[in-house]
């Protein structure tokens, strides 16, 4: 059953993502026979200066950017890849984990059973162990030390104590062969969530995963830088602002400019105004 919505590109299958990434900048910029020619047999992909202002590098950056707009365009093959992929890996580890425990189970009661035959008694005995042996442990100690106290000490207190502390290794050895089986279960399924190798893939998975790649490059990835090149050609460049030789420094120049009139602001003299005295006053009068 496939999923309804459009599925998210896993951080596991980023490297297939970018390897079929470079195999579609190599078919757009440099042709199918790498001879220099883009689609079509022309040359109008190869970067600055050839007919396009994005080179190499801009255009997967773009296409990284749009990893989930272009993953989107073959969410079937995807979906179906990772489907197969995660029943593959569950069956996987639901039969490591019947390994496990049979084995734990043998280490656990001493068996040597390498047919399979009552694995489960022994699975379950395997995980009983721990606690009747640490219940006979404690009560075997408890006694023992208990009689101890008693004077005289009954000769059966030395045996009790002896059974105690022997039930408590057989409690610890259990314990620690669980932790073991417990750690190795850890490290399988985490090394398993990461990312399988594609030599170790099962034949179905790697179909599965072919399909999903050559779906990616032929239907999203190609057209994807196909038109985004042929939107950059489309476009014109902005004009590049006019470059004068006097940087602007921050300042500007003092304006000098000369008088409009000359005659206007030229200083004019006037001779001073000089008067007689006044003799007609009657002390100047002749006698």
């Amino acid at each position: 059953m496939h999923m309804t919505s459009v599925p998210h590109l896993l951080t596991e299958d980023r490297p297939d993502f970018e390897h079929v990434l470079d195999e579609a900048l190599r078919i757009v910029l440099d042709g199918p026979d790498g001879d220099g020619r883009g689609p079509g047999g022309s040359t109008a992909g190869l970067g600055p200066g050839d007919g396009t202002p994005l080179n190499a590098e801009q255009l997967r950056t773009l296409a990284l950017a749009a990893a989930e707009s272009i993953s989107a365009r073959v969410a079937e093959e995807y979906d179906a890849y990772r489907e197969i992929r995660a029943e593959t890996r569950e069956a996987a580890r639901e039969d490591a984990r019947e390994r496990e425990s049979r084995a734990f189970g043998y280490a656990a009661m001493g068996v040597a059973d390498r047919s399979g035959r009552g694995a489960g008694i022994f699975a379950t005995l395997a995980v009983l162990t721990p606690m009747l042996a640490g219940a006979a442990a404690v009560i075997f100690l408890l006694i023992g030390y208990a009689l101890r106290a008693v004077s005289p000490e009954p000769g059966i207190a030395s045996p009790l104590r002896t059974a105690g502390w022997f039930f408590a290794a057989v409690a610890a050895a259990a314990i620690l062969l669980g932790a073991v089986g417990l750690l190795l279960t850890a490290l399988r399924d985490g090394a398993t969530a990461i990312h399988d190798a594609p030599e170790s893939l099962p034949p179905e998975v790697a179909r599965a995963r072919a399909a999903w790649q050559r779906a990616l490059l032929d239907r999203a990835m190609v057209p994807f830088l196909e038109d985004t090149l042929a939107h950059a050609q489309a476009v014109p460049p902005a004009p590049s602002p006019r470059v004068t030789r006097m940087p602007h420094l921050g300042y500007t120049r003092p304006d000098f400019s000369s008088p409009q009139d000359p005659q206007a602001t030229a200083p004019r003299y006037t001779s001073p105004d000089f008067t007689g005295p006044d003799f007609g006053g009657p002390e100047h009068r002749p006698q």
